[in-house]
């Protein structure tokens, strides 16, 4: 069995990380860097970090904060945030980013997700995806429907069919965050998470959720995801990255447990 990774979220705007409850009223919690540092110190498996506004501003990513991060980890770390171009995907990478996530962008175009991998391999091409949960229709028959512009934009696509199409065109990973209960503390989105998870042959990581260690439990073996993203549990001080990995290797979940 391959370890189930825990990957806390750095949601960066303005140069400080931040959370929000549904992509709404974020507070300042902490320096993007030196949290990152924590928690590579901690066993985290991958950070990832998404600079929240740049696609609403129409700039691009802070890209000396994303140079700053990878100075200070030696686990895979993805950015995220305004990536239109391979050339916004190659100076990620340069800066030291092993992964790019491509939400927005890619429901607009979509073959930047197979430009991407031809040009720097699948492994490095995460789609990323927020979903809302919908009354199923004949253009969205699993009942939940892909958001773009940081939850602002519904899209008519259903989220079944378009990672479906992604994976299809070159993406390695998925990162399925759920709108309904990012921030929220009250658990995974199951149904979504097993129903993506079980449907494509790349990794997923399960975001959008976790307020406990049952709830990471749970997605990671009923909902068959192959990673968990933490932010609001660590980032408050709920729990260390640390006792999670304890509490899931006691309860049978396979996690790395050396750093």
């Amino acid at each position: 069995m391959l370890s189930k990774r825990i990957i806390p979220c750095l949601d960066v705007r303005d140069g400080r990380t931040t959370k929000g409850i549904r992509f709404r009223d974020n507070i300042d919690v902490g320096d993007p860097v030196s949290m990152a540092r924590f928690y590579y110190e901690e066993g985290a498996d991958e950070i990832v970090f998404y600079d929240i506004t740049a696609s609403s501003d129409r700039r691009g990513i802070m890209i000396e904060v994303v140079r700053r991060v990878a100075e200070e980890i030696f686990i895979p770390f993805c950015v995220g945030g305004e990536i239109r171009t391979i050339e916004d995907m190659r100076r990620i990478l340069l800066a030291g980013a092993e992964k790019v996530s491509i939400n927005t962008a890619a429901v607009l175009n979509p073959a930047i997700i197979s430009d991407g991998a031809q040009a720097f391999g699948s492994q490095c091409m995460v789609l990323g995806m927020d979903v809302r949960k919908v009354e199923p229709t004949g253009n969205i028959p699993s009942g939940y429907e892909v958001v773009i512009n940081g939850g602002r934009t519904l899209m008519g696509i259903d989220a079944l069919w378009w990672a479906k199409r992604a994976v299809a065109l070159g993406a390695g990973e998925i990162c399925l965050n759920s709108i309904d209960t990012d921030g929220v503390q009250s658990g995974y989105e199951m149904a979504l998470t097993r129903l993506i998870s079980s449907s494509v042959s790349v990794p997923v990581i399960a975001s959008g959720g976790a307020g406990t260690i049952d709830h990471i439990v749970e997605v990671l073996t009923q909902g068959e995801a192959d990673a968990a993203l933490v932010a609001s549990i660590v980032h408050y001080g709920t729990y260390t990255i640390r006792q999670i990995k304890e509490e899931l290797n006691a309860r049978g979940v396979k996690v790395r447990m050396t750093w």
